[in-house]
């Protein structure tokens, strides 16, 4: 402040000392006053020009230019300047944060809509753009209550009473593909609302495959302890010859033997869907796995139907299996298993194993049997179910055995495909992929192939 008042009367001096001391004539004294007061304005004008220059820069708020240097308007900038630099950074960290959190919405997997205190959209993340067919350009700052129109989330968004949460249909759900959305309102701020809604598709497939899953395995148990109870209480009731008490106890051999097997299968669903994928680093012969199979399949022809089936096993190409054996068998002898008890007595049943041209290889089970229809293949892979019933529990069958067959092969990274036509036959394949198969160019001993047996 002092150098601004000492160069307001310095420009006021100067130019009266020179008039004073250079012009001689008779209004001296005027023409001196009117020096000065002419520098009293040189440098008003010069100060507000300077003035305007940090007006200017102040609208402008560009920080990267400096119009000004020192003195009095130059100090003013400089701290101006400092001030806007310092708005400038906390705005950048601002909207830094702002955009990191929008990111991390962004990344949430659940949808996410920010609205207003009129219920319009001020943003949404991209899952909920799918779950409820939004659009950014079109739907922007739009009534959310306009685009969403399912009646039981249009009743829970109008009487504002957000302690529970509403189940609805998905934006493109159908009657084949059915999408199922929860979806929670959250107030906050000055009547801002947070919508969240999530995809409980796959959770509500679950609880209602675990409910058909209890539901079978009580109604698959129920039946045999029924026979059993009935027979026990005969055998306990009755005085009965011993030819009717062996038939009975034959019967009761037959609903446990029933429960037995069904109980080892359940164990074998809960092992494959509990246990780690099978090494790839172990290797089996092919061969092995086909004769331990074969030796089976003849025992159980010969009890079910006498041993008339004709049972033809083909090896095309000398292969490793990389897995688990267990597994493996049982995958196997599952569907040899299916085509002997569903296979008349007098038909073939041919059982393959062929290299593919990649490097794979495909193990196959074909009968003439009575076949499927279309309408039963997709699902013939369920738990607990059958194309006949009645023939399955004659059979012996639990219903579990393309489960099974299924769960192995995904483990393996294996496919299963089934080919079938009524009255033509079926057919169940298992693709291995390359890296599970290991092509062999000699023929493995029989000494190696029992130690691997």
């Amino acid at each position: 402040m002092f150098w601004r008042i000492f160069l307001f009367l310095l420009c006021q001096i100067v130019p009266a000392l020179a008039v004073w001391f250079f012009y001689t004539g008779h209004d001296q004294y005027t023409v001196t006053l009117l020096a000065a007061l002419a520098g009293c304005y040189v440098w008003l004008a010069l100060d507000g020009w300077r003035g305007w220059r940090l007006l200017r820069w102040l609208r402008s708020g560009d920080t990267s230019q400096i119009p000004l240097g020192s003195g009095f308007w130059g100090e003013v900038f400089d701290r101006a300047r400092k001030l806007v630099r310092s708005r400038d950074r906390v705005l950048a960290e601002s909207d830094n944060r702002l955009q990191e959190f929008l990111a991390a919405l962004q990344a949430s997997p659940n949808g996410v809509v920010l609205l207003d205190r009129d219920g319009r959209i001020e943003w949404f993340n991209q899952m909920a753009a799918g779950h409820f067919g939004l659009d950014e350009r079109r739907d922007m700052l739009q009534h959310l209550g306009n685009l969403v129109r399912d009646p039981g989330f249009a009743a829970y968004f109008s009487t504002r009473d957000f302690r529970r949460d509403v189940v609805m249909p998905g934006r493109n759900s159908s009657s084949s593909k059915p999408v199922r959305l929860s979806v929670h309102m959250h107030p906050y701020g000055e009547g801002r609302s947070l919508l969240l809604s999530h995809d409980i598709t796959a959770l509500d497939q679950a609880e209602a495959m675990r409910r058909d899953f209890v539901a079978n395995v009580s109604h698959e148990i129920r039946t045999p302890l029924t026979v059993l109870a009935g027979f026990v209480e005969t055998l306990q009731s009755l005085p009965l010859k011993a030819e009717d008490r062996n038939r009975y106890l034959d019967l009761m051999s037959q609903q446990a033997q029933r429960m037995q097997t069904l109980v080892s299968d359940l164990l074998t669903l809960s092992r494959l869907e509990g246990s780690p994928l099978p090494p790839s680093q172990e290797w089996h012969p092919v061969a092995a796995l086909m004769a331990q199979c074969e030796q089976d399949a003849h025992d159980l022809s010969a009890l079910l139907w006498g041993g008339t089936q004709t049972l033809s096993f083909e090896t095309h190409g000398v292969a490793e299996l990389a897995g688990s054996a267990s597994e493996l068998l049982s995958a196997m002898f599952n569907l040899i298993g299916n085509a002997i008890r569903y296979s008349p007595a007098d038909k073939a049943i041919v059982v393959r194993w062929t290299s593919t041209p990649d490097g794979g290889a495909i193990f196959s089970v074909k009968d003439q049997g009575q076949g499927i229809a279309p309408e039963h293949i997709p699902r013939l892979t369920e738990r607990f179910y059958r194309v006949d019933r009645s023939r399955s529990r004659e059979t012996g069958g639990t219903g579990l055995g393309l489960a099974i067959v299924k769960h192995v092969s995904q483990r393996h990274g294996a496919e299963l495909s089934i080919e079938s036509a009524p009255g033509k036959g079926s057919c169940f394949s298992i693709s291995f992929p390359p890296q599970r198969v290991h092509q062999q160019t000699t023929l493995p001993t029989a000494t190696e192939r029992l130690i691997d047996a």
